[in-house]
């Protein structure tokens, strides 16, 4: 019961301050976004060093700052940063024969990963559409825990998440549905089909984050990524599922809705 609790309430203070960051935006949303990268990056690589791959930690966090850079300098180009970032990474490698190229290649995995496809979020700053990463996000996984605890006997991918269940998949499916037309009506959105259609994906792609990040902590044999959500783990635990979506959402707000 005090677990419980715990969770409820560092849920509950952890929307607070995301409600407040997303409305303030601009630097607020970029430093807040910064900081989740490196937490972020710093899980990954210590979940990677459990099964001895030795990701260049520096590497990873000065791509992380290019990118929180891009946000406050828009001269400074993503290609200038990861030109940067792999000159770095290729100079390690000739000048340190314990490097290997699985060592680099997940260093530059885990700056794709976590600090660029947050980046996204900041792209979508100054739009309505910022609110759709995370009230799908939430939504899909709020639903799918609902229903897959009232309806739910098919497992979905029992090796790598024995908890979840296909019910539960299409109610996080349904619940995103349900939350992006509230939104759309509250917002007057101009194309209610076609934010139907960015639930649904964003659902599934959202779905396929968490999944990525649980067989990536089977493979690290690690319950959780982290401790500095009290009740809810590590950053990667609760933002798996908007890192993996939040470029989808960019895209098909930059394509299909603006």
């Amino acid at each position: 019961m005090k677990d419980l609790s715990v969770r409820a309430l560092t849920g509950i203070i952890g929307l607070l301050l995301l409600v407040f960051i997303v409305s303030r935006g601009k630097l607020y949303l970029s430093i807040s976004i910064f900081i989740i990268s490196i937490i972020g990056l710093w899980e990954f690589y210590r979940a990677l060093n459990n099964i001895d791959i030795r990701p260049i930690n520096y590497i990873g966090y000065l791509g992380s700052v290019g990118i929180f850079l891009i946000n406050i300098f828009p001269n400074v180009s993503i290609g200038l940063v990861f030109y940067v970032v792999t000159a770095f990474l290729l100079i390690s490698l000739l000048l340190n024969r314990n490097v290997k190229i699985m060592d680099i290649a997940t260093t530059l995995l885990g700056i794709i990963y976590i600090p660029f496809s947050l980046f996204y979020i900041y792209k979508l700053d100054g739009t309505i559409y910022i609110w759709l990463v995370f009230l799908i996000a939430f939504g899909t996984d709020t639903f799918a825990y609902i229903v897959g605890n009232l309806m739910g006997k098919n497992k979905l991918c029992p090796n790598i998440s024995p908890n979840k269940t296909r019910e539960g998949s299409l109610g996080g499916i349904l619940g995103s549905l349900v939350i992006t037309l509230i939104f759309g009506f509250f917002t007057d959105a101009d194309s209610l089909w076609k934010l139907v259609i960015l639930s649904i994906l964003a659902s599934i792609i959202s779905q396929t984050g968490d999944l990525i990040a649980s067989r990536i902590k089977r493979l690290a044999e690690i319950k959780d990524y982290g401790f500095i959500m009290p009740g809810h783990g590590g950053i990667l635990d609760r933002f798996d599922s908007i890192i993996f979506s939040a470029p989808l959402i960019y895209y098909y707000v930059e394509y299909f809705l603006i």
